[in-house]
């Protein structure tokens, strides 16, 4: 019993150094998953001022179109399937509009901002429409748009086409 009467400051101090070791360890894992999500954020924010930019320089005019060319695999899928059924049938399965200027006649030179919500979307506001959201998918690279919600109430572009264009 002597001998362990030593080693009890020891065994505390130990103890006490590994739990302020394991907490320290529990917040730069914190800091480096926001540090990833700020990344991604900026990646984001990035990719859809850039798409937004090149719309506006082509007036739309792009082929593919600016949206699929931004777009992730299962994106292009959709669009493809979209294109496919419209030279098959003759007949549009398209939501009717520009969903990037949520309009029909897109004014380019209208106002917009671009911010990233609670659900990691980005949200276009713009001067004339409403707002956009897009889904993106990222890696270390770039990012890519996976869907663009169309309604508040969650509608998707890429679901919208996968019903409608079969």
């Amino acid at each position: 019993m002597q001998i362990i009467k030593p080693l009890i400051p020891i065994l505390i101090s130990l103890a006490t150094g590994f739990a302020t070791f394991a907490h320290a360890a529990s917040n730069v894992t914190k800091s480096n998953t926001t540090t990833g999500t700020q990344t991604y954020n900026a990646q984001k924010l990035q990719t859809i001022r850039q798409m937004y930019e090149q719309d506006i320089r082509n007036e739309g005019m792009d082929n593919p179109v600016v949206l699929q060319q931004y777009a992730n695999t299962a994106l292009q899928n959709a669009m493809q399937l979209e294109q496919t059924y419209f030279e098959t049938a003759q007949m549009s399965c398209h939501v009717g509009y520009d969903v990037l200027w949520n309009s029909q006649d897109p004014d380019y030179q209208q106002d917009k901002q671009f911010a990233i919500t609670d659900k990691g979307l980005v949200k276009v506001s713009l001067a004339q429409g409403g707002d956009v959201y897009y889904d993106l998918t990222c890696d270390n690279k770039n990012c890519q748009v996976a869907d663009v919600i169309l309604t508040d109430q969650g509608k998707s572009l890429r679901e919208h086409l996968l019903k409608a264009c079969r």
